[in-house]
């Protein structure tokens, strides 16, 4: 899709044509090159075709809807996939989330929101290769150890006791964020600069909803977490001796 132009590429999957050429018009005047394309059932075919470097993908779509598509295209599609939903049911920006999208923005869309989402998205592509976001402390670890808690970056794998903990992209960055910052409250702003390069803007809930799913895979989903604390009006604090 890139060809001979550097721009990176955008693929915007959305049927509302007024919407989708408003958003497709302000990326383009912020230097990217966006593509649209209108129908749900045929996205998949031109998403694996094309290998955009982004995709923004609609929920409500006709023929096939975003968490399908999104569920079609993610063993193969390695870039970041960014979820448009009109919906205030949380359950489908989990349901998005847990599939494969990267983040998720609610309609009615503020283009400057989008956009910094976007770059934020880009950034952290770019500088990973779609691997775990940087360790403040020693670049060099790899690896990070808790009793029966293993977590290894450069495989992305993540081993509890026997069981191999089966994790998304963003909840293994997540879970390498706060366990290389073990016994330190992480606040939201904190997490959100580090993981997607914008500051927390108060009302996004995809950080809890990740860590309520982070809790159910690595056994620590009762009402009172003793893993992955909740420290009520500081953040989040991943407990190091709680995994014998």
């Amino acid at each position: 899709m890139n060809g001979m132009n550097h721009k990176e590429c955008i693929l915007l999957v959305e049927d509302d044509r007024r919407l989708g050429d408003l958003i497709a018009e302000y990326l383009i005047q912020n230097q990217f090159d966006v593509f649209i394309e209108r129908r749900g059932d045929t996205a998949p075919d031109r998403i694996m075709r094309e290998k955009p470097d982004l995709i923004i993908l609609d929920l409500m779509l006709p023929g096939m809807d975003g968490i399908e598509i999104c569920k079609t295209v993610r063993p193969e599609y390695h870039g970041p996939i960014l979820m448009l939903t009109a919906r205030e049911d949380d359950m489908d920006q989990v349901v998005g989330l847990e599939i494969g999208a990267d983040d998720y923005v609610k309609k009615p869309v503020e283009p400057r929101v989008l956009l910094a989402r976007i770059r934020a998205l880009m950034r952290r592509f770019a500088k990973t290769g779609a691997q775990s976001v940087d360790s403040p402390h020693e670049a060099g670890v790899n690896e990070l150890i808790f009793g029966t808690l293993a977590i290894n970056r450069p495989s992305r794998t993540v081993q509890l006791g026997k069981r191999v903990v089966v994790l998304t992209t963003n909840e293994f960055d997540l879970l390498w964020l706060l366990a290389e910052n073990g016994g330190r409250i992480l606040d939201r702003n904190t997490i959100y600069n580090r993981l997607r390069g914008i500051d927390y803007d108060g009302l996004d809930r995809s950080v809890d909803l990740t860590v309520s799913r982070l809790r159910k895979k690595l056994d620590d989903g009762s009402e009172s977490p003793e893993r992955i604390k909740t420290v009520w009006g500081q953040g989040y604090l991943f407990v190091t001796n709680a995994w014998e």
